[in-house]
């Protein structure tokens, strides 16, 4: 009996160190913070009518997680998921079509599409995902062009774009709320970083851009289907961006939210962390990039 004691005790203290001694790659918690389950995120996300999934653009753990949740949601919804992203403007949705559809060759779209530098290790999967299970696959974002009219001019200067160019953002006029937190903290930010030609137009720059999403998302939204989309996750955190956009058009929506943060630690998540989303993507911060982030996209 002594012996089978102590062989259990070596057998304990080896279970230790063995635990002591791993590094996951990830953690999921719940907007409070405690630890959660990723078979809880795939059950909450198919009861949800819309999932913003926020990433950090160049995290590898982020895609793989995003074509995991795709994957195990087409396995509940089969032709009721509807996929979508900030990653592809609505002036390409017709390459969008015609690619997933089999009309038109990879080749083609690839060189025809505005496409991100990490699309095809980050987005190519996501997007063949859809092409292989005939899901439409939705380009969300309003085209940069017109973004750039709203940082120089404000939203005034959509108004004076031709018919046509107005069929790829969000209707005019748009709400807008300049004192929601990420807005005014942008603002806040740019302005102690010292940017002499930041103006109240930056924050609206990026309002476009969540009204437009959350307007072609809803436009290819209905009931009995779950929406995934996939976006930074400044655009959703704090349930703020596209959510505040998506409330104000239909409060009754069932919407649920993923945000991706990095820690260096990510045993606990950290205070500042919680709240962010209804779940929590933690991942290291020694985690390695997709990408070089130096020069944007």
């Amino acid at each position: 009996m002594k012996n089978v004691t102590k062989l259990s005790l070596v057998m304990v203290a080896f279970m230790l160190m063995s635990m002591k001694g791993d590094l996951p790659a990830y953690k999921l918690f719940d907007a409070k913070g405690d630890n959660t389950k990723y078979k809880n995120l795939v059950k909450d996300a198919a009861k949800a009518d819309i999932v913003l999934f926020g990433e950090l653009h160049d995290n590898p753990v982020c895609h793989w997680m995003q074509f995991e949740l795709t994957s195990d949601l087409y396995a509940e919804k089969k032709d009721n998921l509807v996929l979508g992203a900030e990653m592809f403007e609505t002036d390409n949705q017709l390459l969008l079509d015609e690619y997933t559809s089999g009309k038109i060759k990879e080749r083609n779209f690839e060189a025809e599409a505005k496409l991100w530098k990490n699309y095809k290790t980050d987005y190519k999967p996501l997007v063949d995902f859809a092409k292989d299970h005939n899901l439409k696959f939705v380009g969300t974002n309003i085209p940069r062009r017109y973004a750039s009219v709203v940082h120089s001019q404000g939203f005034e200067g959509l108004d004076s774009l031709d018919n046509a160019a107005k069929l790829f953002f969000a209707p005019l006029p748009m709400a807008y709320d300049p004192e929601l937190p990420g807005y005014a903290g942008m603002l806040e930010m740019m302005s102690e970083m010292g940017g002499g030609h930041t103006n109240d137009n930056l924050p609206k720059a990026q309002a476009v851009k969540d009204a437009t999403m959350a307007y072609f998302i809803l436009q290819n939204w209905e009931p009995g289907k779950t929406f995934l989309h996939y976006n930074g996750s400044f655009h959703s955190e704090n349930y703020e961006g596209i959510v505040w956009y998506l409330r104000q058009a239909n409060p009754d929506l069932n919407i649920l939210t993923i945000s991706t943060v990095e820690q260096d630690t990510i045993s606990a998540l950290s205070d500042a962390n919680k709240g962010l989303a209804d779940y929590i993507l933690c991942i290291p911060s020694t985690m390695t990039k997709t990408y070089s982030s130096s020069g944007g996209f």
